[in-house]
């Protein structure tokens, strides 16, 4: 599939006004390539008149194609202007210029943001399932495996195709269908090309509320501790109980 570079500039000029309506005319320019090369990028701008299509210059034909009767003189005035021709040539380097360079900044790898988390299937035949969340990454490819105690799952488990998000990244999310066995040790491996080795995601059981009541609990205990420690300290070190003799 092409891959297309927009620089789409709206310019809403209007070209006729009234009480009942508007008439509205807009330009869009955009530079389209699939790999950064003279021979590969074409600059496209669109004429609209209300809406409608009425012409577009194309880089490659080099010249305007007419899509409206009406305005075949106008396209051809355009044809046989020597300075909106240059002018067109020169849109059409810039677009592959900048072709090269956004084509370039796509080569480096994008890493992915993971989340791990556990989500509820009423017609799943297990108790459980987990889901392994991938987002933002680049390029397309990517392989999401689930291991069991560092054994790769094969059964139960089912995957999204990788989606587009729309802007050059994409997402995608795995699942896994289990039965919890305690002290078992559950995997969400990704590999991807902006990682140098593998990475691995241990499932934790435990809720976000448990582990802040564990925290609060750790917190309190240190604090009681600490407080005694002190308190030892301060007895130990306290005049009470003695009888200072004075000496001549």
């Amino acid at each position: 599939m092409a891959q297309t570079l927009c620089f789409i500039t709206f310019l809403l000029l209007p070209l006729l006004f009234s009480r009942a309506n508007a008439l509205y005319g807009a330009l869009f320019i955009r530079c389209q390539f699939t790999s950064p090369g003279d021979y590969d990028s074409v600059c496209l701008e669109q004429y609209y008149f209300s809406q409608m299509l009425i012409g577009q210059y194309n880089s490659t034909l080099g010249k305007v194609i007419n899509y409206r009767e009406e305005t075949q003189k106008i396209v051809d005035d355009l044809n046989n202007n020597p300075g909106f021709l240059s002018h067109q040539a020169w849109i059409a380097g810039v677009c592959r210029i900048k072709s090269k360079v956004v084509h370039n900044s796509l080569q480096k790898p994008v890493e992915p943001y993971i989340r791990l988390t556990s989500v509820k299937d009423p017609e799943s035949e297990h108790p459980a399932m987990l889901r392994c969340s991938v987002y933002n990454f680049y390029p397309k490819q990517i392989r999401v495996t689930w291991l069991r105690n560092e054994k790769e799952v094969t059964s139960d488990v089912t995957s999204t195709e990788e989606l587009s998000n729309g802007n050059w990244l994409y997402q995608i999310h795995s699942y896994l269908e289990y039965t919890p066995t305690f002290g078992e040790k559950i995997t969400c491996m990704v590999e991807h090309a902006s990682f140098m080795e593998p990475k691995c995601y241990d499932w934790d059981p435990m809720t976000e509320s448990e582990k802040n009541k564990i925290a609060v609990g750790t917190a309190g205990l240190l604090l009681g501790l600490m407080f005694s420690v002190v308190g030892l300290i301060y007895y130990k070190k306290s005049p009470i109980g003695r009888v200072l003799v004075p000496t001549t």
